[in-house]
């Protein structure tokens, strides 16, 4: 039987359970609230198809647009493929008591806790200088890709680890060969897994200021390659906030764009996940 005093702790932790994710929503509503007041006004389309004028306090955000949009398709061109094959090796040809197996994830953790601002001095050494790329959306979507990849590998391995064992079991006693097991039934299987993941390091590399400040630059010029300068919306964000009397307008407006931009990413990767869920039940 359950004593009184049993009782009262019980009330209290489930009062605590309930006070801190109300507490954690109710600050995001917060923040949400007090982006869309400000950005609201802002936000219509001649916003989003004109370039800024008068250092971002007037006109749109295209070329700033355009230039996250291409340094996010860099860093997702090369981080997707290394990203997945790393996880393929650590979850299907590694045991978790493998000393290789070990090295590389304890690699990656820290690795995934370094601060990015040492991601960025990193790629202006290497990519903007050792390698020539000089400031540009090359570089900071490579940097930006080294950046994501701790994330993205790791939470794939969770999601071919969580494919039940029975699937590789079974194609192995029909004498599918393993290349085709990890290609039309694993990989799909894992979809959900890798799609947190991929959502993950998206969220962290569109939102991303410090690692891009010396890597893509500050130019808000419309891009004419890889190798032309671009300012990303988080950093078109901290310029208009910090460096630009009266520019609070356009960067409310800029953040309520990439809040959008994120919203939407998020929603685009749960449907694929619902989806691909309802495909395997």
């Amino acid at each position: 039987m359950i004593s009184q005093k049993q009782q009262g702790i019980d009330r209290i932790v489930s009062f605590l359970f309930w006070v801190v994710p109300l507490s954690v929503t109710a600050i995001f509503i917060w923040i949400l609230g007090d982006i869309v007041r400000g950005g609201i006004g802002r936000l219509n389309w001649a916003f989003l198809t004109t370039a800024p004028l008068d250092t971002g306090r007037q006109g749109g955000i295209a070329p700033i647009l355009v230039s996250t949009l291409l340094i996010l398709a860099v860093c997702l061109a090369v981080s997707l493929p290394i990203g997945i094959g790393t996880a393929i090796l650590l979850a299907e040809f590694t045991s978790e008591r493998n000393w290789f197996g070990r090295l590389v994830r304890r690699s990656l953790d820290v690795l995934a806790g370094v601060p990015s601002i040492v991601f960025g001095l990193f790629g202006n050494a290497f990519f903007s200088q050792t390698l020539g790329l000089g400031f540009s959306i090359l570089s900071g979507g490579l940097t930006l890709a080294c950046m994501v990849l701790p994330i993205l590998i790791r939470a794939s391995e969770v999601g071919l680890r969580a494919v039940p064992n029975e699937y590789r079991l079974s194609s192995a006693a029909l004498g599918i060969s393993r290349t085709s097991t990890i290609w039309h039934l694993l990989l799909p299987a894992a979809i959900p897994g890798l799609l947190v993941g991929l959502v993950l390091g998206i969220g962290r590399a569109i939102a991303e200021t410090a690692a891009l400040i010396f890597t893509s630059g500050y130019v808000d010029r419309m891009p004419t390659s890889l190798l032309d300068s671009g300012r990303s919306l988080s950093i078109h964000i901290f310029d208009l906030s910090m460096n630009v009397t009266g520019g609070d307008a356009n960067a409310y407006g800029s953040a309520l764009v990439l809040i959008l931009i994120l919203l939407l990413i998020n929603a685009i990767a749960a449907w694929l996940a619902n989806r691909y869920n309802h495909s395997y039940d």
